[in-house]
């Protein structure tokens, strides 16, 4: 493994040197940020694959949606549509991407829009809000947030990785200067206040930027088209699990940890599920999966035992209100 890594140094040195570059012209302003007086809120990470940044956009849009209008911004990943888009209920994933349509169903009250072009996303949404949410921007230079959260794993920490191909940055470390706010995601349960402080250290923040640590909480009850049911009620049942997401791993020991019995199918992240695939988990009795792949599963197993466990963020140490009070603050900055 150690031999593969060091393989791809050249290629992580070429394009270690490109992100600089590129980096250094937005920095220098001799390449164009764009910034706006309406509050844009990037959620991001400098890591390929999933960091939390759904359950994250969804935590945020809980804290503030009785108070401001929010409207969120995604690329909407693997779409087959072009161009500006809003996100309606009955929009298919293949239209508008499984993040998007997931979040649009559970807030069917707030804006969700799709667009590639972050200005003209920004731009559309502006008369439509108080505050925009852009959903995985932290690379995204042209435009200049007012506020910059940056994502990055306990198990597998930024400062911890290394450039692409040799690891999973997409930029260098030094990236992270650009962000206001860091929260450690999926961290485990109990976690000891001593370490938090041992990775705050190491973080080496920037007296401006905040620190919090978060969690994945699990519902207890999994939902289907027409019925929902405690999770408990998968006790003494033989069902498969079925992800296509980033890191599945958490949600795998967590349902080994209460003992239930149960095969895992894994994909790849936002998967397009052929038909081969779909007739074989049709065999299946009980089937569970993610929010995120029930979306793009349900119009395919309408007719079969289909569930879909939802998670959400929890910040460690009772922060919340203090997470809040700093979105506020931000808000109402002119």
């Amino acid at each position: 493994m150690k031999f593969l890594r060091l393989s791809g140094l050249p290629l992580a040195i070429l394009y270690g040197l490109i992100t600089y570059l590129r980096n250094l012209l937005y920095d220098k302003g001799w390449l164009e940020s764009r910034s706006y007086d309406i509050p844009v809120i990037c959620v991001g990470n400098l890591s390929v694959g999933g960091t939390g940044k759904s359950p994250m956009i969804a935590f945020i849009v809980d804290l503030l949606k009785d108070d401001y209008r929010v409207a969120v911004l995604s690329r909407g990943y693997k779409r087959k549509t072009k161009g500006y888009l809003e996100v309606r209920e009955d929009h298919s994933v293949r239209e508008v991407g499984d993040e998007p349509l997931q979040l649009k169903k559970n807030y069917p009250e707030i804006t969700v829009a799709v667009c590639a072009d972050r200005r003209t996303g920004i731009e559309t949404l502006r008369a439509k809000a108080e505050v925009i949410l852009l959903d995985d921007g932290f690379q995204h230079r042209k435009v200049k947030p007012r506020f910059n959260i940056l994502l990055t794993q306990y198990h597998d920490l930024f400062i911890d990785d290394y450039l692409l191909p040799m690891g999973r940055l997409r930029e260098p470390v030094a990236g992270a200067r650009r962000a206001d706010m860091i929260v450690v995601t999926k961290c485990p349960e109990g976690l000891a206040y001593a370490k938090q402080q041992e990775i705050q250290f190491r973080m080496k923040l920037l007296p401006h930027q905040r620190i919090y640590f978060s969690k994945v909480s699990y519902d207890k009850f999994i939902f289907g088209k027409t019925e929902t049911l405690p999770l408990e009620y998968l006790a003494d049942k033989s069902f498969s699990l079925v992800t296509g997401i980033a890191n599945p791993k958490p949600l795998v020991e967590y349902l080994e940890r209460r003992e239930f019995k149960f095969s895992h199918d894994k994909y790849p992240d936002h998967h397009n599920f052929t038909t081969s695939e779909i007739n074989r988990m049709a065999e299946d009795e009980i089937i569970l999966t993610t929010e995120k792949d029930y979306v793009r599963l349900q119009p395919l197993l309408h007719k079969y035992a289909l569930y879909y466990l939802s998670i959400k963020t929890v910040l460690l140490n009772e922060q919340e209100p203090f997470f809040k009070e700093i979105l506020e603050e931000v808000i109402r900055k002119k």
